[in-house]
């Protein structure tokens, strides 16, 4: 990046953070509407954003994303970049995390060179990789030295809009899809999958320290199965947990000591009425008043034993069709099941922790609408920003208050014959390679940092969020 180039990408992301942070927003309105599915609209591009434009990234120069006028990136840790820790960065950037730094990154960003000046600006990013092969761990301690799994940490710095420092913080895991942070600052890890390796089951939680490196040590407790991501009730600790399958389970997790999962607890699936519900078909506006939870009385089990899911079910537990996100938001729990409601393409359910209710929040009537969401997260504002994950052109979506989805970004890789300076990965065209891991940073909300799995980018955006929704 030259001088000029830095200078008037630092003079926007400083705009970008100093909105007001307000409570409500989308969500909210969201929350209060009750028209049939029928009526939702996918705008071609946002009301108040605008149309996208192709937008060049001020890392590589290269048009990577198309986004709307005003906002402006960089890009950082794709697959084989050199972390400071020396090693090579993994490739399949997934779920991802931001937290506020402790103490203990001083030490390691002086370590890195980085300097521990300004740590009120930074936010600490922890990235998953879902790497499936048994080719090697890419850092000890490893849980399975085989396995090519893991997290990679991130040190931003909000103010300067440069990433600090990187290090490698979880290894010898299987495809670590999403996950989700915990109100202690670590980053919950899930292994999508229930490959044998041997001695080594997988399909477990992995707890990861924001500041740190992992014991590598699975949870057990929280249960085996196709984990895809956590949200933690900050009020009572309890861990809200989504499998990949279908059927699937909405599981919590009751942990014997608040803060402390190691120490293990109670697994429980969530049940809707009386009998075995089944949610598959339901659509925008459908409410379930009776929620109930039986206990998993085997969370761990072995190749030949009843899997967690079909325990639950044959205690009356409620069946889902592959539920990815989940976000906790003021209370609530918003999950995504990507492949639910009455076409397929997707539900978005709204679980009241307190109110002990849940709802659909949204189904989507088609493709043209949503084709198959999968990570979610809510800004600091109140907007919601779903990662698509269908087919063709994928994007980072919007949700207005109306309830009218719109494009946000648009994934525009496309990596020219002779490569890009500096970077390893293979020249191809990458646009149809999915969005996840979006996070807004922890200071004010200024920088929207997301991954796009292949070749394997992480983005940190920033602009005009106060123009629109999100």
């Amino acid at each position: 990046m030259t001088d000029i180039d830095r200078r008037g990408f630092l003079r926007t992301g400083l705009t970008a953070a100093t909105f007001g942070v307000v409570a409500s927003g989308p969500l909210a309105a969201l929350s209060a509407r009750t028209a049939d599915a029928s009526t939702m609209v996918k705008r071609a591009f946002s009301p108040d954003y605008g149309p996208l434009h192709p937008v060049k990234d001020h890392t590589t120069g290269l048009e990577l994303l198309k986004l709307p006028r005003g906002f402006e990136y960089l890009t950082h840790g794709w697959t084989g970049d050199r972390m400071t820790d020396g090693r090579r960065t993994p490739p399949a950037h997934d779920g991802m995390a931001a937290f506020r730094p402790g103490h203990a990154l001083k030490e390691r960003t002086e370590a890195g060179g980085a300097g521990g000046a300004g740590k009120g600006h930074w936010t600490v990013l922890v990235r998953n990789h879902e790497v499936g092969d048994l080719k090697g761990a890419f850092v000890d301690p490893a849980y399975d030295p085989a396995a090519g799994g893991g997290t990679t940490s991130l040190i931003f710095d909000t103010r300067r809009g440069k990433f600090l420092s990187s290090w490698a913080s979880l290894g010898g895991t299987v495809r670590n899809c999403a996950g989700g942070p915990t109100p202690w600052g670590s980053w919950l890890s899930c292994e999508e999958t229930t490959l044998i390796n041997g001695e080594y089951r997988h399909g477990y939680v992995f707890e990861v320290p924001h500041d740190g490196v992992s014991e590598a040590r699975p949870y057990k407790e929280m249960g085996r199965f196709s984990h895809e991501a956590v949200a933690v009730d900050p009020e009572t600790g309890w861990v809200y947990e989504t499998e990949d399958a279908t059927p699937s389970g909405f599981y919590r997790f009751r942990p014997k000591v608040r803060g402390d999962l190691a120490r293990g607890g109670v697994l429980e699936m969530m049940k809707i009425g009386s009998s075995a519900y089944t949610t598959y078909e339901d659509g925008t506006g459908v409410t379930y008043p009776e929620i109930g939870w039986v206990a998993i009385d085997d969370p761990d089990p072995g190749p030949n034993q009843t899997s967690v899911v079909q325990q639950g079910i044959a205690k009356g537990g409620a069946s889902f069709r592959r539920l990815e996100g989940a976000w906790h938001h003021e209370g609530k729990i918003y999950i995504v099941s990507t492949s639910g409601g009455p076409t397929g393409q997707g539900q978005v359910f709204e679980y009241d922790i307190a109110g002990r209710s849940m709802r659909v929040l949204f189904a989507s009537p088609n493709a043209s609408v949503l084709n198959n969401p999968d990570n979610i997260c809510v800004s600091p504002r109140g907007g919601i920003v779903l990662c698509e994950d269908g087919s063709g052109v994928e994007y980072l979506h919007g949700l207005t208050t109306d309830g009218e989805i719109f494009p946000f970004a648009e994934n525009a890789v496309v990596i020219p014959a002779g490569g890009v300076r500096g970077k390893s990965v293979a020249p191809g065209d990458y646009r149809g390679s999915e969005w996840c891991g979006s996070v807004f940073d922890t200071k004010d909300g200024g920088w929207l940092f997301a991954n796009i799995q292949s070749p394997g980018i992480t983005f940190a955006i920033t602009g005009p969020w106060e123009n629109g929704s999100l």
